[in-house]
């Protein structure tokens, strides 16, 4: 996790969110999930991150000054599989210098950021990169907050 921030060059009070592989994996790090968030992530028509209080078994520098963590559920594809292989959830975010834009497809990524990992997936996918996923917080008191 610090070799992601060092090389992002971003501050560690700028979180990242986790990915997971499916709700049992969820439940394993966070305290409790409140009963919505799985319908939320079930009926999501796009990609959805969701904000969690008191996560459990995860480094200390992903989880934000107020106790969360933000994980998505990512339920298919490559990922989803090598989620699975690993058992873990994995941190996951853009391949960019912080407050440097996104990149829209692999070749606009900087060469310092795929020199600086220890390994780069290629799938070859030839569309763009889609919008950033839903962000909504859901605190255990039954505050839900749509973040983006």
């Amino acid at each position: 996790v610090e070799k992601i921030y060092k090389l992002k060059k971003r501050k560690e009070s700028k979180s990242m969110i986790c990915i997971v592989s499916d709700f049992k994996m969820l439940n394993q790090y966070i305290e409790e999930v409140p009963e919505v968030a799985y319908d939320i992530i079930k009926y999501a028509k796009k990609p959805t991150t969701v904000i969690y209080d008191r996560p459990l078994h995860v480094a200390e520098n992903l989880i934000a000054d107020d106790n969360t963590l933000a994980i998505r559920v990512i339920r298919e594809g490559f990922c989803n599989a090598l989620l699975k292989k690993f058992k873990k959830p994995i941190v996951s975010t853009s391949a960019n210098f912080s407050d440097k834009p996104t990149p829209k497809s692999f070749k606009e990524i900087d060469e310092e950021i795929l020199k600086g990992v220890d390994y780069v997936v290629n799938l070859h996918d030839k569309k763009k990169a889609g919008k950033p996923s839903s962000i909504i917080k859901l605190s255990n008191n039954g505050v839900v907050k749509v973040i983006r």
